[in-house]
């Protein structure tokens, strides 16, 4: 049981998690820091206010803290960014660049009534019997 346990442990899925975990809570505090101590203080000196994730309003008593709120999209909005045009699209760019184009088999070609693949030499399609030109 103990070997099954270190072979889970030690297969590439696990330890590729886990450093994909570690790597972006760290990210996370980054980008949590530029927004809180850049592009909040930023966005307060526009709307004049001296801190943006303190801006609230009240109803009948309850504190509605938007301000914060708006913190935790631009967080959102800037992760999910840089984890789209840093991960996602170069590995997309190289999955495409890694993929061979596969010959086209020259032995068949396919039914103009119902789509199927027929060999080449056929008279008539084995599928919906339509008779080939």
């Amino acid at each position: 049981m103990l070997k099954e346990f270190k072979q889970f442990l030690l297969r590439g899925n696990v330890v590729d998690l886990a450093v994909g975990v570690v790597i972006g809570a760290a990210f996370g505090t980054i980008v949590i820091a530029l927004v809180s101590d850049l592009l909040t203080p930023l966005i307060a000196a526009i709307i004049k206010a001296p801190d943006f994730s303190e801006l609230f309003f009240t109803v009948n008593g309850s504190k509605f803290m938007f301000g914060h709120f708006i913190n935790a999209l631009i967080s959102f909005t800037l992760v999910a960014s840089s984890v789209f045009f840093f991960v996602v699209k170069p590995m997309n760019i190289l999955i495409k660049r890694s993929r061979k184009e596969l010959p086209v088999d020259s032995s068949t070609k396919k039914c103009k009534e119902c789509l199927s693949e027929i060999p080449v030499d056929a008279k008539r399609c084995a599928y919906c019997t339509q008779t080939i030109v």
